[in-house]
Formats: structure tokens, sequence, C-alpha cells
């Protein structure tokens, strides 16, 4: 067993791991935040993207011990304290951005990334859709995943091609 300490959604936490821990493991077994899915263990399918130090990463293939004094954001720590859901979460409800609901924390959190990662670019449905590679939504055709990110992007502040 290894000793970790990190922060999740900012608040601190310290536990006894086995070395081979998936950090998705670690933050759906040992924290109960089940909202980051398992959805293929392969790094495929971006339903277990949380943001480690600020940067997308996939939690099933992150070892637990790889985020020991690191900073992880879930899905659970987007919306307000209050409740209140962020722009991008909002707009994915409003745009109609998610169905079966599987997919939508992973993606929700890799479009947070896409935002922040091109604050100097303009965003277009082109770069949203090359951004998305790693992001498997089985249920849509994406038009209304791109269409939300837009959404939300542009209530976050950036620039979106109309």
């Amino acid at each position: 067993m290894v000793k970790i300490s990190v922060t999740v959604n900012g608040t601190q936490h310290s536990a006894d791991v086995e070395g081979r821990t998936l950090l998705v493991d670690f933050l759906r077994e040992t924290l109960r935040l089940t909202g980051t899915h398992v959805g293929c263990d392969t790094s495929q399918c971006g339903a277990c993207t949380v943001h480690l130090d600020g940067k997308s990463v996939k939690a099933c293939t992150t070892l637990a011990v790889q985020v020991d004094g690191q900073d992880v954001d879930t899905i659970e720590g987007v919306a307000a304290e209050d409740g209140k859901l962020h722009p991008m979460q909002e707009a994915f409800r409003e745009h109609h951005g998610l169905q079966c609901g599987f997919c939508t924390p992973g993606m929700v959190m890799s479009a947070l990334s896409i935002v922040e990662r091109n604050k100097d670019k303009t965003l277009t449905d082109g770069l949203i859709r090359a951004e998305l590679e790693g992001n498997l939504c089985r249920c849509t055709g994406y038009q209304a995943i791109v269409k939300s990110i837009a959404a939300g992007a542009a209530a976050m502040g950036a620039k979106v091609a109309s």
C-alpha cells in the first residue's frame, strides 16, 4: 500500500492505495465520486476524463499514485456550490448535447479543456470536432454535442465562429 494525498475538487484527501489502483477506481470507490465513468478501460472513449492540475487526462489509464500531491477536478466540482450549473453544463442541457448521459461527464470535462487550450483562437465546428478526438458518444451524431460546446464556450467568453 502507498499513502497518497490529493486535492479533489478543492478538498484534500489522503488514503492508502495499492500501487496498481487506477485513478478512476480511486475516485469512484474510495471517494464515492461516481460522475467519472468507466467506459472502456483503454483510454479510447473519454468517459473517465478528469482534469489533473488543469489538464485533461483519462482516469482509466492514470494510476492513483501518479496524482499524489496534485489537484484533480471531476465533473462533481464543475457546478457552483449552490448547485447552479456551469455555463458548459447548462449549454449541454439547453442544446441537447446528451442522450443517455453516460459520456456527458467526460464530454463536459473535455469541452472545458478545449475552451482553455484554444482561448486565443476562434472555435469553429471543425476545431471542436478535431479536439473531441478521444471522446466517444454511442448515442448521437455529435452535432448537438458540438453545438453545446460552442454555446458553452460563448457563454464562457470564448470566441466562437457563427
